[in-house]
């Protein structure tokens, strides 16, 4: 099956990802529908994650590095007192510690401390790679590898809830490459306690919003007309 002829396979998809599955089943449930056409990403989502992937067609994957390189937005809820080897919720829990009794005030204080640049050390948890093998992989045989810390800027944290004593949400706005799995770690240190990531939403790459985004459940049933409908075009500099 050929995707309709249309001069026009060339744009942005703006994709809601739900939990569970990962990006690149986004991409694999897309080219089955558009058989031959080019299909990149503007950054993935972990399979816990949600919210905005930017899948760039055809002639778009040339501004693929551009888009990867623009701030993310997230909402995020870290749960206190537990630490797991995998950063959130789907790992094992390696650590339990007493939740300290934190008010409103000294959770803002904390995430003050975070505001700017910082300097990070990527989770063994990643897909980065060491000698062309991806670090998870090392990671599930038990392996560990020295990692480099980078420079990541965190623009913005606001706290969103905390009504249970265990559980804090936040949007944070952050730059490119930063592992938010890793900046809950370390806030939680900061408030006398361990944490992992419970939930994620990407809400924002740069000035995309989600609410533009196509659900992504529905990549299974769409008509390649339909999906076609919701490309943006793009201009592509030679």
């Amino acid at each position: 099956m050929s995707p309709p002829a249309h001069s026009s396979w060339n744009g942005l998809l703006f994709v809601n990802k739900p939990s569970g599955p990962t990006t690149y089943d986004m991409i694999r449930w897309l080219k089955k529908k558009v058989p031959g056409i080019k299909i990149g990403h503007s950054g993935t989502l972990d399979p816990l994650a949600s919210g905005l992937v930017i899948l760039l067609l055809g002639n778009a994957t040339k501004r693929q590095s551009e888009l990867m390189k623009q701030n993310k937005t997230y909402r995020c809820t870290m749960r206190l007192g537990i630490q797991t080897d995998t950063g959130d919720q789907t790992g094992i829990t390696i650590h339990q510690s007493t939740v300290p009794d934190l008010n409103k005030d000294e959770i803002i204080s904390v995430f003050q401390q975070f505001l700017g640049e910082q300097w990070q050390t990527p989770p063994m948890y990643s897909a980065l790679k060491h000698k062309g093998q991806p670090l998870y992989k090392l990671a599930r045989k038990g392996e560990q590898v020295e990692r480099t810390a980078r420079s990541i800027q965190i623009h913005q944290i606001d706290l969103l809830e905390n009504k249970l004593k265990e559980e804090i949400e936040f949007r944070t706005s952050v730059s490119s490459g930063t592992y938010v799995r890793v900046l809950v770690e370390d806030m939680g240190k900061k408030m006398g306690t361990h944490a992992t990531l419970s939930a994620l939403c990407r809400e924002a790459i740069g000035e995309n919003k989600l609410e533009k985004a196509l659900d992504g459940n529905d990549l299974n049933t769409l008509t390649p007309d339909q999906i076609l409908h919701h490309l943006i075009e793009i201009p592509i500099h030679a």
